[in-house]
């Protein structure tokens, strides 16, 4: 089995103490465009080797990160969801950090029910992504990747999106009528947005989601539904970095990387997990 920045770590830093804990699931069941989502976190696991223990003055990898075995994903996508939640509610009960490597956007359903589980309350969703995933259902599942905002915000969690630029009539009518915070990638990519505030009210306990798809194709084409005209690579980390402010993360997940046998795509989806857990340490 292969570990998030095994090259790099030590012993003692890949041990099951570890504060962070990389959760690989292959999953790839509702792609409704491009396919290769399964292969992503093994991509992302490989080029993490490849990855300098230094990012931002700082080694967010000497607090330790352990690699669990990857996810099944066979059987109803409902039993598969169950199945995460049931490992990052373990992660946040030991006092860990999960790190769930995707895989489609779906997962999060499941990654971000464990978190809650564990700390017995709603949290805050941070979301970098092209699409607002807030359709009802999308080709008859409900646990569609098109579908897992709309999932989490009907049980309570709350919602921040930056980068959207795809969206149908239904979803933009759920942001208003759900109260869904939102910064739309043009407004963010045109005025060189780098930093938005949360609103007060905004929950002080964050799950972070990112989509690879919410970079612009230029920086990331690897991923099943690029849509021009997205966030920039330092654009959009900066973003969540200072959403994170005043904060603290429970979570954290970075989906829909689907590799195309360029290994500079999976080295930039390696290279943004590990700058979130940067992110997460000074928090």
């Amino acid at each position: 089995m292969s570990f998030f920045l095994e090259s790099e770590l030590s012993t003692a830093e890949r041990s099951e103490d570890a504060f962070f804990r990389v959760i690989p699931v292959p999953l790839e069941r509702t792609v409704s465009y491009g396919a290769g989502t399964a292969s992503g976190p093994e991509a992302i696991i490989e080029a993490s080797n490849e990855l300098e223990r230094l990012c931002r003055g700082a080694e967010p990898c000497a607090r330790g990160i352990f690699t669990e075995p990857a996810l099944d994903c066979d059987g109803p996508l409902a039993e598969v969801m169950e199945r995460l939640a049931q490992r990052t509610e373990a992660a946040v009960r030991a006092g860990k950090l999960p790190v769930t490597l995707g895989g489609e956007h779906s997962l999060s359903y499941g990654a971000v029910t464990g978190v809650a589980r564990a700390l017995k309350q709603r949290v805050g969703i941070v979301q970098i992504d092209a699409h607002a995933d807030l359709r009802v259902a999308y080709q008859g599942e409900k646990h569609s990747h098109a579908s897992v905002m709309n999932l989490l915000i009907e049980e309570g969690h709350g919602l921040a999106q930056f980068g959207v630029r795809a969206l149908c009539t239904q979803e933009a009518e759920s942001r208003v009528a759900n109260g869904v915070f939102h910064v739309d990638a043009e407004e963010l990519v045109t005025g060189n947005i780098h930093a938005i505030d949360l609103p007060e009210d905004f929950p002080e306990l964050v799950y972070v989601s990112f989509d690879v798809d919410g970079l612009d194709p230029s920086q990331m084409p690897a991923t099943g539904t690029p849509v021009p005209g997205g966030l920039g690579y330092y654009q959009a980390l900066q973003l969540v970095e200072h959403a994170l402010n005043g904060r603290r993360c429970v979570g954290l997940d970075v989906v829909e990387l689907a590799p195309d046998g360029n290994a500079a795509w999976d080295f930039t989806a390696a290279q943004i997990v590990y700058r979130l857990m940067a992110a997460v340490g000074e928090v």
